[in-house]
């Protein structure tokens, strides 16, 4: 009966002047756990991930799928508070009909990811873009652009269901994110306000930084790390040139 009440096909835009856009041609750029529903929604789902990706339980499954069947945009689960946001950032920055991002699941240990998103959007990144006001040991997003990320938070407005274990909020979630007139969900007041008024921006990753905690965070350390990396070159070129010589 819930499902039938907030199931896809009862959602409409009431309001034929909303303004909605195509999201941009690499929508969505980066590879993930996720599925791809309809591009005009308002609305993505992501459940925090604790566990290894290929033992992901039924219970995080059916999150996932409540999120898409009744109409989100994108719905998946996410697990680190570096690669992982990136990604997510990535794909959302490159369609503006998202406006809303519903957290779910449970909290991943050693990564704090949930409280790590929320501080995210709630706060931002230093200029060493590292994740302000959050306990997650690796919080840096190294391959965003600052414009990406500022986005980012511009554009979306956190819905914190974390630690709620029930599809049918994350199906009423969704829907309210649809709704022509606010109405009250948890405390929100949550409406479809139509596309953020900018262009997409492309979801690319600028960089490839794939160990984040590994990522030296000034000048004065980049330059020591360089020296370093070229003298183990010069250290290895020798050792090659020694053991063609003996030969």
């Amino acid at each position: 009966m819930v499902q039938e009440k907030y199931g896809l096909l009862n959602f409409l835009i009431a309001d034929p002047n909303m303004l909605k856009v195509d999201p941009h041609p690499d929508y969505p750029s980066e590879d993930g756990r996720y599925l791809r529903g309809n591009d005009f929604s308002p609305v993505a789902v992501a459940i925090i991930l604790n566990c290894d990706a290929d033992k992901i339980p039924p219970e995080l499954e059916s999150l996932v799928r409540a999120g898409i069947e009744t109409g989100a945009a994108l719905s998946g689960t996410i697990q680190t508070e570096n690669i992982g946001f990136e990604k997510v950032v990535c794909n959302i920055v490159a369609n503006p009909n998202i406006r809303y991002l519903i957290v779910g699941g449970p909290e991943s240990v050693g990564h704090s990811t949930g409280e790590a998103l929320k501080a995210l959007i709630q706060h931002g990144v230093d200029d060493k873009k590292r994740i302000i006001a959050t306990a997650a040991p690796h919080p840096f997003l190294f391959n965003l652009s600052m414009e990406m990320i500022e986005r980012f938070r511009k554009q979306l407005s956190v819905i914190d269901l974390q630690f709620e274990g029930d599809p049918d909020l994350i199906r009423k979630a969704v829907w309210s994110c649809y709704q022509e007139n606010a109405v009250e969900f948890r405390g929100y007041s949550l409406y479809d306000p139509g596309a953020y008024p900018e262009p997409p921006l492309s979801g690319k990753l600028t960089w490839r930084i794939t160990q984040p905690w590994a990522e030296v965070l000034d000048d004065k350390e980049r330059e020591a790390k360089r020296r370093a990396q070229e003298l183990m070159e010069r250290l290895k070129a020798r050792s090659k040139k020694h053991q063609s010589d003996k030969k």
